[in-house]
């Protein structure tokens, strides 16, 4: 979906893809895609230029790899999550069969949308099971440290940081938990999955924040496991609709 001018809005995609003589010719670019590399297939959102609406032109297109016209681009190189995929895409009179449409003709943007939920809850999976790992990781750490001849844990500003993100987190598995049931009973739960997915994930910062402070200068360090836990974590509140748009989501079906 995502483009080099084009992220959470996707009406606004620029890749086009025109029928002609009965094959999809395809044109544009695409960045930030997960797989990108190692795709041998790929699902591609693109707009049929003959489609004033921007809603109904959208379609979900199969493209192979080998296909002529299409190029996979470079490894982006990433703050985090350096072990996973990501790349950038270029189409150039791409042609594939009519057949390679999935679905009906223009019914594109629906399907991402119907499938957008699930993408936020596994968002929010994603959050509470970091934030529960990186508390894992430094309560240990915190009764092992000393400072002025007792364990850092001992400390009541310790203690209460420690307390305080639990309790976040316990408070995002209760949620988490309860979106999960609902979508499994084919519930809508945009509003709430939207809600959910930027508070799990600003939660899960806050924790890796957290953590990171409580191992002092060795948190600072590449070989610590919470270095890595806190600078993967901060993209959370970026990939799968920013923060910002889960926000303006929620506010639309509230009649804001």
């Amino acid at each position: 979906m995502t483009e080099p001018n084009t992220g959470s809005d996707l009406a606004a995609i620029k890749t086009t893809a025109a029928e002609k003589g009965g094959d999809i010719i395809i044109n544009g670019q695409k960045t930030f895609i997960s797989n990108g590399i190692n795709c041998d297939l790929l699902v591609l959102a693109a707009r049929d230029p003959a489609i004033e609406n921007p809603y109904q032109a959208i379609g979900l297109y199969l493209v192979e790899a080998g296909t002529p016209g299409f190029e996979k681009g470079k490894k982006i190189k990433k703050i985090g999550w350096k072990g996973q995929d990501t790349a950038e895409l270029f189409f150039s009179d791409c042609r594939i069969p009519a057949g390679n449409r999935l679905g009906e003709k223009g019914g594109g943007f629906m399907m991402l949308v119907q499938k957008l939920q699930q993408e936020r809850l596994m968002c929010c999976i994603i959050a509470v099971a970091a934030a529960e790992r990186m508390l894992e990781m430094t309560i240990p750490y915190c009764k092992e440290r000393k400072a002025f001849g007792k364990p850092i844990s001992k400390f009541q500003n310790t203690q209460f940081k420690i307390v305080e993100m639990a309790t976040e987190i316990k408070l995002g598995r209760t949620f988490l938990d309860k979106l999960i049931m609902d979508h499994a009973e084919g519930k809508n739960i945009v509003v709430e999955v939207s809600m959910a997915k930027y508070w799990t994930t600003e939660m899960a910062m806050r924790v890796a924040d957290q953590c990171l402070q409580l191992h002092g200068g060795y948190g600072y360090c590449e070989e610590y496991p919470i270095a890595r836990a806190w600078r993967d974590t901060r993209v959370m509140s970026i990939f799968a609709g920013t923060n910002e748009i889960m926000k303006t989501i929620a506010a639309k079906f509230m009649g804001l």
